[in-house]
């Protein structure tokens, strides 16, 4: 008689179940979660996955945190939220501890076969699309120390200014100070060397000096976006 064995697989709780729980936009969580893997010089790329929308098709970015970090996302958040969390973390431990119990609920052990489903075919397509470009990329990112305004970022993308720029906004690389006139990179995107900025300094006619902040994507951050891109392509 055969043995069948379920390994347990570590459990995450997604950003949008975060936002769902916490009563957050999803855009905010993001943004929290990137301020966070930021401060804690973590890589986004080993908590980002695609979602995809069960109505449009129209794959999403969302993030997969462990325990430790979303905890740590949530520490300053209210107390009602972060009882919310704690709970639901119970439920995803429980379940982890015991599989058989996913099997015996079908709607569980369906959310589960659905979401393997996604991410093989999410991994497959990624593959195809993106192996191409692995090469161009890896150069990009290792063997240039230019970096690009904004304007000439996007013209080498191929996005539209404007959208690029919103999509920077979007994805919390850049924003802008009240009653400022030009962006600026968010620290933890600096702190990544995606982003940088030069600051040009000069005489006013009254000797008094000027000074003047301009955000600039890095090589790294080319490729990066690149990738964004390729994934989740910006209309014209």
């Amino acid at each position: 008689m055969s043995n069948i064995t379920i390994a347990a697989t570590a459990a995450t709780m997604t950003s949008r179940e975060v936002a769902e729980l916490t009563g957050k936009g999803h855009f905010h969580v993001m943004r929290d979660i990137r301020a966070m893997l930021g401060e804690l010089s973590l890589e986004e790329g080993g908590y980002i996955q695609n979602w995809r929308h069960p109505q449009n098709g129209q794959s999403y970015e969302e993030f997969a945190l462990p325990k430790d970090l979303t905890i740590t996302l949530v520490s300053g958040y209210s107390v009602a939220m972060r009882h919310r969390i704690v709970t639901r973390w119970q439920e995803l431990e429980a379940d982890a501890a015991d599989p058989v119990k996913t099997l015996n609920d079908p709607s569980k052990l369906r959310q589960v076969l659905l979401g393997y489903t996604e991410k093989v075919l999410a991994l497959e397509h990624q593959v195809e699309e993106l192996a191409p470009k692995a090469e161009a990329l890896d150069r990009l990112e290792t063997g240039s120390d230019g970096s690009f305004c904004l304007t000439d970022a996007a013209k080498a993308l191929q996005v539209p200014p404007r959208k690029f720029v919103a999509r920077l906004q979007q994805m919390g690389w850049i924003y802008r100070r009240p009653m400022g006139s030009g962006w600026l990179a968010y620290q933890d995107r600096l702190t990544m060397g995606v982003m940088e900025h030069k600051v040009t300094t000069g005489d006013k006619s009254d000797g008094t000096e000027w000074t003047s902040t301009q955000v600039r994507v890095t090589a790294k951050g080319m490729a990066r976006l690149a990738l964004v891109i390729a994934k989740e392509p910006v209309s014209a």
